[in-house]
């Protein structure tokens, strides 16, 4: 009985021994979330860059300012072509003066030379004047600051020399005749007179052939400077009514170039 006492108590001393062999065990602490860090989109705040407000525009003149080209000065009168060169219209107007051996003034808008170099030297190269009628056919360019209206006329006078080098042009006239002596000072200096009208048909306006002719026949007087346009829309009309008015003009006053 003593024996088994005593073998029970060795039988828990080597289960006591066998259980604190085993290597401790430790836990790690679960490592604390970091927080997400989402890279701001919104861009830096910068100052606002105003552009500076636009000078306001001059009004126009009560009147025409002086020193306008509104006669020439002698009985035979001058057509003049406005708006051009257009490749649809341009090409038969000058048809038309060459079949009436009569010379014209066109004048032409600088974007229009740009595109069409060609017909400039065709207008050239048949014996037709040039005047610079602005880059863009601005009706407001008169009232804008000098240093603009330079920059417009320049620009227009080096696409007529690019497309026409050593071309003359004389005469400057303004879109919709919306003069100022600024306009009229920049064009003088850059050796151009100023060209305007005393006979305009409106044919702006898209009157049909036997009105542009009537209103020419009715308005023309010795030394008139008749408005007509080659460019800027359909000028089936005018083209219509070129050979009837350019042989009454002819008959009557005679036709002349500018001089």
């Amino acid at each position: 009985m003593q024996a088994r006492a005593v073998l029970a108590s060795v039988l828990a001393v080597a289960l006591v021994l066998s259980g604190c062999a085993q290597p401790e065990r430790t836990i790690a602490p679960a490592s604390a979330p970091q927080p997400s860090v989402t890279p701001s989109t919104s861009p830096s705040p910068h100052p606002a860059v105003s552009k500076p407000p636009k000078p306001p525009l001059r009004p126009l003149p009560a009147k025409l300012p002086a020193g306008l080209r509104r006669n020439t000065g002698e009985r035979p009168v001058v057509l003049t072509f406005d708006d051009g060169p257009s490749p649809a219209w341009t090409p038969k107007v000058l048809d038309q003066l060459r079949a009436a051996k009569v010379t014209a003034t066109f004048c032409v808008v600088g974007r229009e030379v740009q595109r069409h170099p060609d017909l400039v030297r065709r207008i050239v190269r048949e014996g037709h004047q040039l005047c610079n009628h602005s880059w863009r056919h601005d009706l407001d360019l008169a009232r804008r600051p000098v240093d603009e209206i330079q920059a417009d006329l320049a620009r227009t006078n080096k696409a007529i020399q690019k497309a026409a080098p050593g071309a003359k042009v004389p005469f400057y006239r303004q879109p919709g005749g919306r003069w100022t002596s600024e306009v009229l000072t920049v064009a003088k200096g850059l050796g151009m007179r100023p060209l305007h009208w005393s006979v305009d048909p409106q044919d702006w306006d898209k009157p049909n052939a036997a009105t542009i002719g009537k209103r020419i026949h009715a308005a023309a007087r010795p030394g008139a400077i008749v408005l007509l346009h080659d460019g800027g829309g359909n000028r089936a009309a005018t083209l219509a009514a070129c050979p009837h008015l350019i042989a009454d003009l002819k008959k009557r006053f005679g036709i002349t170039k500018l001089s």
